[in-house]
């Protein structure tokens, strides 16, 4: 099972129990083993003052396919080896999937992004934080962050300011974890958690830029943005001028080709998402 909006699954009923319903670990075994009532969801005040604790899969010793599976999506050399130096990204063992770790301001890791290498998998570590998703602080303090749907999007606009000369260090970078849902009536969305957490770190931001993608999901999510961003911060809307996001017009830009495993696993990713469709997802990831 997955909660997508959540960011956590499981595979065993135990996980559901004590992830969802929040029961603790005899609770959960007791009442699957029926020793114990179902008892209603314990009510929980909205905001836990407990950290989660992420739990990171362990590292492979070699950064071999990461390095090349970036490499491949037209990620600038400097752009990875910063990212690896700051273990922001590193492969893990077993699986070698490429992790993307989001930080807070010391530093801490708080979340993880799982992507297969090859393959369709996609996922978030157990324990993971959206309010920390993966993010590229500037280098000094500045007054604009730039607002990206995922961490390969937020690469690919690194990397193409390098080709076009610029400093890609001099603005704040920060990708959304995913898919931003807006509500249906747009005045009534929220800003994304990891958009307010970043203005709550960085009070000297003013200036929100926009680089959602292409689609019509994402044109509907930076109008809500937009929309129920406070009126203190101005916005700016920069889709990418070519392509459904910042990765297809690197490439295009590049000349690359991605593979059309990697292509289609993508479309598939983010279209099942943004339709709510868990099933076929499920059917996808046991194939």
């Amino acid at each position: 099972w997955m909660w997508w909006s959540r960011g956590i699954g499981g595979k065993s009923a135990l996980d559901y129990l004590i992830k969802v319903r929040d029961y603790t670990f005899m609770e959960a075994v007791q009442t699957i083993a029926g020793q114990a009532a179902i008892t209603p969801p314990v009510s929980l005040p909205a905001e836990k003052t407990t950290l989660k604790k992420l739990l990171l899969p362990r590292a492979n010793r070699s950064v071999t396919q990461v390095v090349s599976y970036l490499q491949k999506r037209g990620i600038d050399t400097e752009v990875i080896d910063f990212c690896l130096e700051t273990g922001r990204i590193y492969e893990s063992a077993y699986h070698h999937n490429a992790v993307f770790v989001g930080r807070d301001q010391e530093e801490k890791p708080r979340y993880a992004a799982l992507r297969g290498i090859g393959t369709d998998f996609i996922g978030d570590a157990n324990g993971s934080d959206k309010n920390y998703s993966f993010s590229i602080p500037a280098g000094k303090s500045c007054q604009e962050v730039h607002l990206f749907e995922s961490a390969i999007d937020l690469l690919s606009y690194a990397t193409l300011l390098k080709l076009d000369g610029q400093d890609w260090r001099e603005n704040h970078l920060l990708s959304l974890a995913g898919v931003y849902q807006p509500a249906k009536e747009t005045e009534k969305s929220k800003v994304p958690a990891a958009l307010i957490r970043f203005l709550k770190d960085y009070p000297e931001v003013q200036i929100v830029v926009l680089h959602l993608d292409n689609d019509r999901a994402g044109r509907m999510a930076a109008g809500a943005i937009r929309t129920v961003l406070p009126e203190k911060y101005k916005t700016a809307d920069r889709p990418p001028p070519q392509g459904k996001d910042y990765n297809d017009y690197l490439c295009i830009r590049l000349g690359i080709e991605v593979t059309k495993r990697e292509k289609r696993g993508s479309e598939r990713r983010t279209e099942a998402m943004k339709a709510g469709n868990f099933c076929r997802i499920l059917k996808e990831m046991e194939r």
